[in-house]
């Protein structure tokens, strides 16, 4: 026992020690987010509960607990129906239920607005829609739902179609301004040029849109009417459903495709109600641009200062503040990036492209505002610190022996570094990458001043020319978690996707780590030989 202790064995088993409880922390928070997260997505079955006065209500129930100083319980309903109750969540004590049934003819609407909607299926209104076949309200309520997604589709090729033409009138609304700002009298024609092309542009704009908004006050005479458990009605019309099912009939198997298209909806939809339904992929794709811009401007930059800290300072007084400037740049709070990245990238390098090269849209600004180039670049600076301690670790650690047999050879300084060293080395500055990623992927602080929002209409990257634009503005995982639960004014129902967001960073942020450590490991096999 008592060589054990002489030899650090004690130190051991204190270090295996915390890393086991560092693991279960992690196993339990990944399964905390994975049971609210994942399990938010099932089709629960709808109650009706009779209270013992003769009320009722009518819900899901999504909890139960015991009432504090006492030893009676209490359950929650999700009663949804926001427009008609003005809250989504009630609870009930358990003593005052007199009845709890599961009616199959209970009907789950979730719609663009106002939330959930829980009750019955009364009457379905054809409006201008063919008339369906089938006999029965539900079934006919199926056939209409088709018919209205289709010319849901046909509505958004004609809103893209529109947008397109307002993308052009800017152009030339444009165009004009920068003419104008020369103010040459040659430029007078022109601009009596742009404006016939504008005209005849508004002109079409103006035809499409009376026809798109005939449509879509056609398509909105196309609707349901629902009844609550107490008999109050409420039309919808179909265009404003999202989805609708009787979840106390389902299958297995029906519940499954619900599952399913939930699941499809979060990944490739864009949110609603408040950022607190419907999908993220705004949020998703906005964080993973994040961080691969951020990539672009980091890797680079944290690799050459490393290589020319190692390989071609020399050691004494400068050499050794740097180091100790890096070292601390890694302890800086990541707001105060943020505040540096407002006042140079925003104000001072966006501010001074404004004035050279849009002055004519002053004082609107186009790179003089937040957006994902500058959020980038914060974030660069944020993470290059850890780029350039790795790298320099990972070329500190290649024995001398090997850049003089290099050298011996007859290879000169440049050529030992690129056909040895990096390579060598690239196992270490993929780990500082790795690091790098992972902490700009959860920053939230930085990005709240330099470009993130909660709703971008427009991604940074689409199919108009130059097709990536880095001055938008975009969305971030992180940050929507922030919105969500702490912003929102409806914080029961915002927290499922709160997990959900939690869910899917964490997510995000495994496949990106997991794709560097492979090859990471592969560049380790390849070299690791010639480290001996």
């Amino acid at each position: 026992m008592s060589s054990g202790w002489k030899q650090g064995e004690q130190y051991v088993w204190a270090s295996a020690a915390a890393v086991t409880v560092t693991f279960a922390i992690l196993v339990t928070l990944v399964v905390v987010v994975l049971i609210n997260g994942l399990g938010f997505f099932w089709p629960k079955r709808v109650a009706v509960a009779r209270l013992t006065d003769g009320s009722l209500v009518m819900g899901e129930l999504s909890d139960r607990e015991r009432i504090p100083d006492s030893e009676e319980w209490r359950v929650q309903f999700r009663t949804g129906n926001r427009d008609l109750y003005g809250l989504d969540f009630r609870w009930i004590e358990e003593r005052n239920i007199a009845e709890l049934t599961y009616p199959e003819e209970a009907v789950t609407l979730e719609r663009q607005e106002f939330g959930n909607f829980y009750g019955f299926l009364k009457a379905v209104q054809r409006g201008d829609a063919p008339r369906p076949s089938a006999g029965t309200p539900w079934a006919v309520l199926g056939e209409l739902r088709e018919f209205v997604e289709e010319e849901a589709e046909t509505l958004e090729a004609m809103g893209g179609e529109l947008a397109d033409i307002s993308r052009k009138m800017e152009g030339i609304r444009r165009a004009n301004l920068k003419l104008a700002y020369r103010g040459e009298d040659s430029n007078q024609a022109a601009i009596a040029a742009n404006d016939g092309r504008l005209k005849d542009l508004r002109a079409g704009f103006e035809a499409r849109n009376e026809d798109f908004s005939a449509r879509v006050t056609a398509l909105n005479r196309t609707a349901a009417t629902f009844t609550d458990v107490s008999g109050k009605e409420k039309e919808t019309p179909l265009v404003m459903i999202v989805r609708a099912y009787r979840p106390n009939t389902l299958s297995r198997w029906g519940k499954i495709r619900v599952y399913a298209s939930k699941v499809k909806e979060l990944l490739l939809g864009d949110p609603r109600e408040s950022n607190t339904e419907g999908g993220l992929f705004p949020a998703i794709f906005g964080t993973v641009i994040l961080v691969m811009v951020m990539s672009v401007f980091c890797i680079p930059l944290g690799v050459v200062a490393a290589i020319y800290l190692r390989e071609y300072a020399r050691e004494g007084w400068l050499v050794q503040l740097a180091r100790i400037a890096v070292y601390n740049l890694a302890g800086v709070p990541s707001i105060v990036y943020g505040v540096f990245g407002l006042g140079f990238f925003v104000y001072g390098v966006g501010g001074t492209l404004d004035q050279l090269f849009f002055p004519e849209r002053l004082p609107a600004p186009t790179f003089g505002t937040g957006g994902i180039l500058w959020a980038s670049l914060t974030l660069s600076l944020l993470t290059v610190p850890v780029v350039i301690v790795t790298t320099e670790e990972a070329l500190s650690s290649i024995p001398v022996g090997v850049r003089e047999g290099s050298l011996s050879l007859g290879a000169t300084q440049f050529q030992t570094l690129v056909r040895i060293l990096l390579p060598m080395a690239s196992p270490g500055i993929m780990t500082g990458f790795i690091l790098a990623m992972a902490r700009a992927a959860g920053e939230v602080a930085p990005l709240m001043i330099t470009g993130v929002v909660k709703l971008a209409p427009a991604l940074p990257v689409d199919g108009q020319f130059p097709f990536v634009h880095l001055d938008r503005k975009f969305m971030h995982l992180g940050f929507h978690i922030f919105d969500v639960g702490f912003q929102s004014p409806n914080a029961e129902a915002a927290k499922p996707m709160v997990y959900i967001t939690t869910l899917l960073l964490i997510l995000i942020v495994l496949f990106l780590s997991l794709g560097a450590i492979f090859f990471r490991n592969r560049m380790r096999k390849r070299y690791q030989s010639a480290a001996f």
